[in-house]
């Protein structure tokens, strides 16, 4: 087996499954991430890291796998055999939990407990990293640190809360190395297409191309924290490296509303948003996370991690990220696209 250190990362193919690939291989690491099973591919975040499997100098090693399937993780760490496993797969998105609760409780939360106790199955050391939310802050007032009481407002934070709380049971009952990054909001133009900011973000492209005429949101008066997806994948990686296993808190420390972040976007192709946003209160959820906004002040002390991306710069690189896609996809021929 090589020398060079091993990761294996479940949702290798979302927005901070890539940056967190790329990072690795970046620092020299040898990279297995998993894919679930579908008959279309869902593969485009890492494509330009995609290595063939004849290479035999890759370092990027895909593999099929689910949460759902313990035994096949079982196998899979064996096979692997990760100094640092990146639990990255989740239904990760909010106003989707209310419509899919229970499957989102087996993929984010119950996945996670399949995850661990793979570990253990396999017998490994290594360093286990999970993906927790500060959603699970919930309607705890800001600004919200490692010692805030948790009160989730969604099926997807609860669910992220049991895995929170799953990761802290297996530090402290069996003595993984095991840690949660408790990471606010972080954006950037590998957003999912669904979420506010990239939703507005490629609206405002598609606006000021003439594609589209109106934005439909929620709530504008929501206030979050939010920060650059590829400087938190560092921090990631830097919890990691710590002398002893600790949660930490990611974010910017920077409160900005929806109304305000539209409005920055907008104003990034000269546009006034009031003009194309509206209101529609399909898309308020059950109940509402009114203020999330971070104190990351543990880790600046500890990894001396800190953000540097955020409000309106991170808004205007989303913009100017969705400008060039809309760019390059209106000079490709549509048989190209299919």
């Amino acid at each position: 087996m090589s020398s060079r250190k091993r990761a294996l990362i479940t949702g290798i193919t979302g927005q901070d499954g890539s940056y967190l690939a790329e990072l690795l291989l970046h620092k020299g690491y040898e990279v297995h991430g998993t894919l679930r099973r579908s008959s279309t591919f869902n593969t485009e975040r890492i494509d330009h890291i995609y290595q063939d499997p004849h290479d035999p100098d890759r370092r990027l090693i895909l593999h099929y796998a689910d949460l759902h399937d313990g035994s096949r993780l079982v196998n899979l760490l064996r096979q692997v055999q990760p100094d640092e496993v990146y639990n990255l797969a989740a239904q990760s998105h909010v106003k989707v939990s209310f419509e899919t609760p229970e499957y989102t409780a087996d993929t984010t939360g119950v996945g996670t407990i399949r995850l661990l106790e793979a570990i253990r199955a396999a017998d490994l050391d290594c360093r286990f990293y999970q993906a927790s939310t500060s959603e699970m802050f919930g309607s705890t007032p800001p600004p919200q640190s490692e010692v805030t009481p948790f009160h989730p407002r969604s099926p997807y934070a609860v669910a992220k809360l049991y895995a929170h709380w799953a990761t802290v049971n297996y530090r402290e009952a069996y003595g993984l190395f095991a840690v949660s990054g408790i990471l606010f909001n972080h954006e950037s133009p590998r957003r999912g297409e669904t979420f506010v900011t990239r939703k507005i973000t490629r609206a405002v492209a598609r606006i000021h191309a003439g594609l589209q005429e109106e934005l439909y949101l929620g709530n504008l008066d929501a206030v979050r924290d939010w920060g650059y997806a590829p400087e938190y994948v560092e921090g990631m990686w830097r919890m990691l490296q710590q002398p002893a296993p600790r949660d930490y808190v990611l974010g910017t420390g920077i409160a900005m509303t929806v109304r305000e972040f539209a409005e920055a976007a907008f104003a990034t192709v000269g546009l006034d948003w009031e003009k194309y946003v509206r209101v529609d209160p399909r898309y308020y959820r059950p109940s509402e996370v009114d203020a999330l906004v971070a104190d990351a002040a543990l880790a600046k002390r500890d990894m001396a991690w800190h953000a540097e991306t955020y409000g309106s710069n991170l808004a205007k690189l989303m913009v100017e990220g969705d400008l060039e896609l809309l760019e390059r996809d209106l000079k490709t021929p549509s048989y190209d696209r299919m």
